[in-house]
C-alpha cells in the first residue's frame, strides 16, 4: 500500500527534475535542530497543548513565547544553514513568527510544513533559503508498525525534493516516536519509522542509483540501535556505504562519546543526518564533514558536562534554548 503511493509521487518528481546543473563552488550547510516545544500561546482544542498556554502548568505567556522565538532565532542565525530541519514545531503560526524574527530577516527563509497527527500537536518542518534551495515537491508519508498492519498517529515523515545550489536532492525530515513508554516497548514504533524511510530511499535509488538523499531528524534512537544500524543500514564506514548502504557521519561522532541530548547524565545522539553514498563521490555537490553545534551560549554554564540549556528548568522559564544541540553537515 505504501509502495504504490510512493512510486506514483516519486515518478512525478523525477519527471520534474531533469538534468542537474553544476552547483556553486561554495560551502553549503545542511542542519537539523529539535527546538523543544516551540508552541504558540493559544489552546488548540484538537491537541494536548494545554500546558503551553498562559494558564497552563508552564505559564507560557506571550512574553515567554517571544523570548523563546528570539532564542531559537539566535541559534539558527549562528548555524547559517541553507536548509534546516526542525522538530517540535506546533504549527505554521510559530514558523511564520520564527522566520520573521529580526535575527533571521536577512536570510528570507521560507518553510515546508504539514500538520501531523501527533496528539501533542508537535510537527516537523524544513526551513530553507529560497535563493539556495528550489522546491519541486513536498508531501508527507505515514508511519506504520513493524508488521505494517497498524498506522501510528505520530509525526509523519516530511519529504521535500528540489535543487540545492543547482543540484537535485531529496530530503526526509523525521521525529520518530519517543521512548516515553520504555525503550523495549517503543522500539517497534521506531522500526516502523525507519522502514518508511527505507522504502522511500529504496524507491528513489531504484529509479536513479546516483540520486542524492538526506535523512535527518530526531530519531529517538542512537546510531548503533537496530532502527538505524540494521533497518536503515546506516554506518560510519564510508567504504561500506559506497557499496550500497547509507552513510551516517554521526555514528563515528557518537562512538567518540559525544551526543546532542542528555538522559540520566548520559549523552545520547538521537539527532542525526544520514546521507546516500552518492554524496561521498567527489563530484558536484558532495559531503565534506559533519559536526555538532555546541557553542557555549546554548549550554549550561559551569556544568561539568555543559549540558544543553533547556527552555525550562522544571516548570520555571529558564530563558534557555532546547534540550537538544543542533547538528550540521557541510557540503562543497
Amino acid at each position: 500500500m505504501i509502495m504504490k503511493h510512493l512510486i506514483s509521487v516519486l515518478t512525478l518528481t523525477f519527471i520534474l527534475t531533469g538534468c542537474t546543473a553544476q552547483p556553486k563552488k561554495s560551502n553549503t550547510v545542511v542542519a537539523f535542530y529539535n527546538v523543544e516545544n516551540l508552541f504558540d500561546t493559544k489552546d488548540d482544542p484538537n491537541t494536548l497543548d494545554d500546558d503551553f498556554t498562559p494558564k497552563g502548568s508552564y505559564r507560557y505567556t506571550e512574553k515567554v513565547y517571544l523570548q523563546k522565538l528570539h532564542n531559537i532565532a539566535n541559534v539558527i542565525r549562528e548555524l547559517d544553514a541553507d536548509v534546516i530541519g526542525l522538530a517540535e514545531i506546533e504549527n505554521n503560526t510559530v514558523l511564520k513568527d520564527l522566520i520573521n524574527q529580526r535575527e533571521l530577516q536577512s536570510k528570507n527563509y521560507k518553510y515546508a510544513w504539514f500538520n501531523s497527527t501527533d496528539a501533542r500537536g508537535i510537527d516537523v518542518a524544513l526551513l530553507y533559503n529560497p535563493q539556495k534551495f528550489k522546491i519541486a515537491t513536498k508531501k508527507t508519508y505515514p508511519i506504520y508498525t513493524k508488521q505494517g498492519s497498524k498506522r501510528l498517529y505520530t509525526r509523519e515523515v516530511l519529504y521535500v525534493s528540489g535543487k540545492l545550489n543547482g543540484e537535485q536532492v531529496h530530503i526526509l525530515v523525521n521525529h520518530w516516536p519517543s521512548r516515553r513508554e520504555g525503550k523495549t516497548k517503543s522500539t517497534p514504533k521506531r522500526i516502523g519509522a525507519a522502514t518508511t524511510n527505507k522504502l522511500l530511499v529504496d524507491s528513489l535509488l531504484s529509479q536513479n542509483r546516483n540520486t542524492k538523499i538526506i535523512i535527518m531528524g530526531d530519531m529517538n534512537d542512537n546510531p548503533d540501535d537496530v532502527s538505524i544500524a540494521k533497518i536503515l543500514n546506516a554506518t560510519a564506514d564510508k567504504k561500506y556505504s559506497k557499496k550500497g548502504g547509507l552513510y551516517n557521519p554521526f555514528a563515528g561522532i557518537y562512538e567518540k562519546g559525544r551526543g546532542t541530548s542528555v538522559y540520566h547524565k548520559h549523552w545520547d545522539h538521537f539527532d542525526q543526518i544520514i546521507i546516500s553514498d552518492s554524496w561521498l563521490i567527489d563530484k558536484g555537490l558532495h559531503y565534506d564533514h559533519a559536526d555538532i553545534f555546541d557553542a557555549d551560549f546554548i549550554r549550561n554554564e559551569g556544568h561539568v558536562d555543559a549540558y544543553p540549556k533547556r527552555s525550562f528548568r522544571g516548570k520555571q522559564w529558564n530563558n534557555g534554548y532546547s534540550d537538544h544541540l543542533p547538528i550540521m553537515i557541510y557540503l562543497n
